[in-house]
């Protein structure tokens, strides 16, 4: 129980990834409040839901202020938005979207539950980027975009902070096996990628989970303002 008496916020986290971390961080005894955009969602036990879009300035404002005023010792910043197209054919409105919820969301979180963690002299923020904002992919320009962001956002945050006893870092996760993935490029498509990893397989979100259990947890100790991909050695050949 290395996190009891620890509160964790994770955005995005009624699915995949982000379920995953909820899950691993609740099993390591932190109080997990999991964010989506179902009005409706019914959480396990154990669990806080709170129903926020980050799409909606209302909506997200009004959430950023009431977290302001929590302890929030664990900040998982995992919900996001992806759009694909040619560079000619992205509506500026669309490539804002993306901005918006992958960068602006999480900068405006950092704000809100930084002053706390410093009261405190203890945090960790983990930042989920992905393998697009170490490396990109011709038709992901938004995306690679905000996800090259999120990773400048960490390093300064982290030397910001550094002497505040709160850790800050970014993950890259490459091809994971999930629910939305699984939907939008079917087993044909995937057991196709698994073969560019050295590898030879797609990950889990229960890999990705264990090791921000890790990075969120009192045993890191000295890893902070890095970007760290767990994407089974693609990005390195």
């Amino acid at each position: 129980m290395l996190l009891k008496g620890k509160v964790a916020l994770v955005t995005g986290g009624t699915r995949g990834i982000g379920q995953a971390i909820s899950i691993t961080l609740s099993n390591l005894g932190a109080y997990v409040i999991i964010t989506g955009t179902k009005p409706n969602f019914i959480s396990k036990e154990g669990y806080e839901y709170i129903c926020v879009d980050f799409l909606k300035k209302d909506s997200l404002n009004d959430f950023v202020s009431k977290i302001s005023t929590r302890q929030i010792d664990i900040l998982i910043n995992n919900a996001g938005i992806n759009i694909i197209g040619p560079i000619a054919e992205i509506l500026v409105s669309d490539f804002e979207k993306v901005q918006h919820v992958n960068v602006t969301a999480p900068f405006m979180l950092c704000q809100a539950v930084i002053p706390n963690m410093k009261k405190r002299q203890w945090g960790r923020i983990i930042n989920v980027s992905s393998i697009w904002g170490k490396i990109s992919k011709a038709y992901r320009a938004p995306y690679s975009s905000s996800k090259f962001a999120i990773d400048g956002l960490t390093a300064a945050i982290s030397a910001e902070v550094a002497l505040d006893g709160i850790l800050i870092n970014s993950i890259a996760p490459g091809f994971i096996d999930t629910e939305l993935t699984r939907e939008v490029l079917g087993k044909e498509e995937m057991n196709k990628l698994a073969l560019l990893v050295p590898m030879q397989r797609v990950g889990n979100v229960e890999e990705i989970a264990k090791f921000v259990g890790w990075l969120a947890g009192p045993e890191n100790s000295y890893i902070s303002g890095q970007n760290i991909a767990i994407d089974g050695g693609f990005t390195r050949v």
